[in-house]
């Protein structure tokens, strides 16, 4: 297809890849030697399915461009089908190289409007979903001994956003089955990483805006193009990142970040142990100026994209 073979012979499974970041994710992989599985359920943001064939629409420019690539519309909310996608790779292609959880939907509200139905939907697409095509793939990365896991995670989870409880709580939980992954499955020379996106989609697009601030913010993100996520994608779904596992990186514009990860900052103790009223007036006291602000992702990423 005119680019690089950094993946040749590899074959990727990439899931929400009809639109957005999914989308430029299977193009670049398949252009790089890869062949595609191209999953995409053609649903609406919310989640409601809409007849729509964007899976169908990206493999088509994958084979157009002298590249490989195969439809799948199944759920990744629903373990056999996320284990139908696996199979797919396997029968169509003969081996699965790499999985790249990607699909998603957004159920945005404020926390005491949100119902039960908005927060298991979010959930049960992006937490259950990326556990559904990992644990699906996981025999054959075994089997193998190789394997390469590309999550999707947000800052809305590492760091906070208004509205997106679900969302942001599912983000979350995936960072730590990225890391759990990554412990369990490093002994078969599989890893697993996670990406923060920057980038303007259809789920960015949706951001309300209601202040010149908003828009500001909004203008910022029409300048992130999911093209640049998807380079870093393909460089920890190749052989050379083979090292690279347990990590956590931002994609926002031309700038990659490395994310911390939790570990203890302070701590205090005494002999005799504490009380409810010295936990209150010396170790909380003491911990204070290390308390991590209650900020949104927006109030730390406040500068221009670069």
């Amino acid at each position: 297809m005119g680019a690089s073979q950094l993946l040749a012979g590899k074959v990727a499974l990439v899931t929400g890849a009809g639109r957005g970041i999914g989308r430029e994710i299977a193009i670049m992989m398949a252009a790089h030697g890869a062949a595609v599985i191209v999953n995409d359920l053609g649903a609406s943001m919310e989640g409601d399915v809409t007849g729509e064939t964007p899976a169908e629409e990206v493999a088509n420019l994958i084979r157009e461009a002298g590249g490989e690539a195969a439809v799948n519309t199944g759920s990744v909310a629903d373990y056999a089908s996320a284990e139908a996608m696996v199979q797919q790779a396997v029968d169509t292609f003969g081996r699965i190289d790499a999985v790249v959880n990607n699909a998603g939907i957004l159920r945005d509200v404020i926390f005491h409007k949100m119902t039960p139905e908005d927060f298991y939907a979010v959930v049960d697409v992006h937490l259950k979903g990326s556990f559904n095509t990992s644990r699906a793939a996981a025999p054959f990365f075994r089997q193998q001994q190789s394997g390469r896991y590309i999550h999707f995670t947000s800052t809305s989870g590492l760091i906070g956003n208004f509205g997106q409880a679900n969302y942001s709580a599912a983000k979350l939980g995936i960072a730590g089955l990225s890391k759990s992954i990554a412990l369990d499955m490093q002994r078969f020379g599989v890893t697993s990483n996670c990406i923060a996106p920057f980038a303007w989609s259809r789920m960015t697009s949706s951001i309300p805006v209601k202040s010149d601030e908003d828009a500001q913010r909004v203008e910022r993100l029409k300048t992130m193009k999911p093209e640049k996520i998807a380079a870093v994608v393909t460089a920890l779904a190749s052989d050379r990142a083979k090292d690279i596992t347990a990590q956590i990186f931002g994609v926002r514009a031309n700038e990659i970040y490395l994310f911390s990860q939790p570990r203890p900052i302070r701590s205090v103790h005494t002999g005799e142990g504490w009380t409810p009223e010295t936990v209150l007036s010396t170790a909380f006291a003491a911990m204070a100026p290390q308390f991590v602000p209650n900020e949104r992702s927006g109030d730390v990423f406040c500068w221009d994209p670069i």
